[in-house]
């Protein structure tokens, strides 16, 4: 009876040591534009994820506006861009469910400001997984940041144009 506990205590141990598995969604339009010369580079969203975990997927929803050579940074950079016909954040919102029903992600982080997002954020956590919130000021939504279970809040960088 003994050896039961303990074995039972390791199980436990070891669900607990393991590494979360991170979806990272970002919202393009929101995120990737300059604001008052400043802006925010995918670099330090996915440093800002890794610090829950090991980033299984990164996707970056884009408007069909979006130029070649940002599709192309966001390639380079290792994110996968989907180009959204319709509302941007409605393909999120599909998105994060089709992650939670056919992988086994545990935590799913939205980067984006606009308080639509809140809802798939809310969604997810009714759905038993934890998720974060990533983003910046000006107009960093309270109703996202209050929606989330971990919230980056990241500094902006002066633009330097290449």
């Amino acid at each position: 009876m003994k050896k039961e506990p303990k074995r039972r205590f390791k199980k436990i141990r070891s669900l607990l040591g393991r590494e979360k598995k991170v979806s990272l969604l970002v919202d393009g339009p929101n995120m990737l534009r300059r604001i008052d010369g400043h802006q925010i580079r995918l670099e330090d969203i996915e440093d800002a994820t890794r610090e829950i975990g090991k980033i299984q997927t990164a996707r970056v929803f884009l408007d069909r506006y979006a130029p070649e050579r940002l599709m192309q940074a966001i390639v380079n950079s290792g994110f996968d861009p989907v180009v959204a016909m319709g509302d941007v954040h409605v393909h999120m919102a599909m998105s994060a469910m089709d992650i939670l029903f056919s992988t086994d992600i545990n935590v799913v982080a939205i980067a984006s400001r606009h308080a639509r997002c809140a809802p798939i954020l809310r969604r997810i956590k009714e759905r038993g997984f934890e998720c974060a919130s990533i983003g910046f000021d000006p107009g960093y939504s309270i109703a996202l940041q209050n929606a989330a279970d971990y919230v980056f809040k990241l500094e902006t960088e002066p633009y330097e144009d290449e």
